[in-house]
């Protein structure tokens, strides 16, 4: 597995990263999964450290904890837990994603756009409303099941996921919504 220690604007020490490396190493061995990539992001926000961690698995699947501590390696431990608890939560699941999937899962490339705000102001209106492109750049779209799309977005910790819909092939969107229950997003079956 590829390691990839890294601090904003905070010097990680071989100390730290020798106890990220053997933390990450077990918690992947203990459930078995077969990692490729883990990225550690340490930084600060104010008083506190902040421990980023995104585990990619060999299937496509991503894992990502954050965690806040006063020190240093209490944040790292934070992140590392909730890590655990994700996985423990998922691990019958993860189980039998590997053993139903005949092959790796399938990544589309999508264009990606940031867009800056439109800012409230006295001066008339502009003749085109096209919004100022802030940044570009490129994002995957994996072809999955609605069920691994939750468990997907669910690892990751994000509010949504855009996936290809391994029944139709469609693009889909599942997403968190306010009351706390999943939603999703299938325009093919609009009609």
């Amino acid at each position: 597995m590829r390691y990839q220690i890294s601090g904003k604007q905070i010097d990680v020490g071989e100390a730290l990263s020798t106890h990220v490396k053997s933390e990450i190493g077990e918690l992947v061995e203990k459930y078995a999964q077969r990692a490729t990539e883990c990225v550690t992001v340490f930084s600060r926000n104010a008083h506190e450290f902040v421990c980023e961690i995104d585990i990619r698995l060999s299937t496509g699947l991503s894992m990502q904890s954050r965690g806040n501590a006063a020190e240093i390696y209490a944040c790292f431990e934070s992140a590392r837990e909730r890590l655990d608890k994700q996985v423990r939560r998922y691990k019958r699941r993860l189980r039998s994603y590997h053993s139903d999937r005949k092959g790796p899962v399938e990544f589309d490339a999508a264009p990606s756009y940031i867009l800056a705000p439109f800012e409230e102001s006295e001066e008339p209106e502009p003749e085109t409303l096209a919004p100022v492109v802030v940044a570009e750049m490129e994002t995957r779209i994996p072809s999955v099941t609605v069920g691994e799309a939750v468990m997907q977005m669910e690892l990751a910790g994000q509010k949504m996921l855009v996936f290809r819909n391994e029944g139709h092939g469609g693009v889909n969107v599942v997403y968190r919504r306010d009351d706390g229950n999943i939603g999703w997003i299938d325009p093919r079956n609009s009609r």
